[in-house]
């Protein structure tokens, strides 16, 4: 390709050097922000997990106890998710050319796998509950209800607004135990009152269900940006188009979008020029098309200026 090949953090102009820095230290901070957040989270959640096993043999409640061993795994998933985030905002040596970033994503599909295999297993319990229910400590259950929600919605809280999908599938752990622990108290309050115990497993059963639909739904989104897919919102045809249509591109193809962590995103493209633009016409193409790309936190770009019949690349995506 020659003079043709042009890379925008290679050859752009100073303030697109200076964009590409800070884009590198955003993304090295929002890292560094849900990393400080899962960490937290799993050391309220560890901690609380005690204080719930400990309830759980007070209170002689199968039900508390089995939330403590979910509980349980919910730390060990939280803490795995921690160490990944921590890990995906370090520097990466150079073979690894776009850092750690998909390590968050990796901690994203495992800690979906756990939490899915945390709601067969709450499923499995509470289905023999149905058919025969058990008595259980009501006061001992309103007690340890509050202090569950108190400490998984502060965990909650600092987890909210995470950018990366390993922080937001992180908080539907602890979101699911919010929904429990609320779960709990309203079982306990009406167990002070009727002998209802039905109600513990009931409430249970759905909001187990809905936690598992949730979370299929992120595990489905996570596959989709293992498999590269373009993110969520961008039609790539359109945006292809949009560069097409710029002054002195005959044509756009090759384009691809990917995501390395959901939030930041990768994107190359081939533009064909006339076979006279020159260098100044070629800068000014390429800051028409940064223009055409801005808005779409991309962390990475890749321009590559062609003249009519010099691609090389057999397939032709976009």
């Amino acid at each position: 390709m020659g003079q043709g090949h042009s890379h925008y953090h290679e050859h752009g102009d100073e303030g697109g050097h200076e964009h590409s820095h800070n884009h590198a230290h955003h993304l090295h901070h929002h890292h560094h922000g849900d990393s400080n957040n899962l960490r937290t989270a799993f050391f309220l959640n560890l901690g609380f997990t005690v204080v719930e096993i400990v309830g759980a043999y007070l209170t002689n409640s199968v039900a508390i106890l089995s939330d403590a061993l979910h509980d349980l795994g919910d730390s060990i998933a939280l803490g795995m998710a921690w160490g990944l985030e921590k890990h995906a905002g370090k520097d990466a040596p150079a073979r690894y050319s776009y850092g750690y970033g998909r390590l968050s994503l990796l901690g994203a599909f495992i800690n979906a796998a756990v939490l899915i295999a945390g709601g067969l297993f709450v499923l499995a319990e509470v289905i023999p509950r149905l058919l025969n229910p058990e008595v259980t400590n009501a006061p001992g259950m309103i007690l340890l209800a509050l202090g569950g929600i108190a400490v998984n919605g502060a965990a909650v809280w600092r987890l909210q607004g995470g950018g990366t999908m390993n922080a937001k599938v992180a908080m539907w752990h602890l979101l699911e135990d919010v929904l429990g622990w609320v779960a709990v108290l309203i079982v306990g309050i009406t167990l002070l009152f009727v002998d209802l115990y039905i109600l513990d497993s009931i409430l249970s059963l759905l909001i187990t269900l809905y936690i598992l639909y949730s979370v299929l739904g992120h595990l489905k989104k996570t596959a989709e940006l293992f498999l590269q897919a373009a993110p969520e919102g961008v039609d790539l045809s359109h945006l292809a188009q949009r560069l097409r249509n710029i002054s002195a591109v005959e044509d756009c193809h090759h384009t691809h979008l990917w995501s390395l962590d959901g939030n930041h995103h990768v994107l190359s493209t081939h533009l064909v020029v006339n076979q006279s633009a020159d260098q100044n016409e070629i800068r000014e193409i390429k800051q028409r098309a940064r223009e055409e790309l801005d808005g779409l936190h991309l962390t990475h770009i890749t321009i590559e200026i062609e003249y009519p019949g010099d691609c090389s690349m057999v397939e032709n995506h976009v």
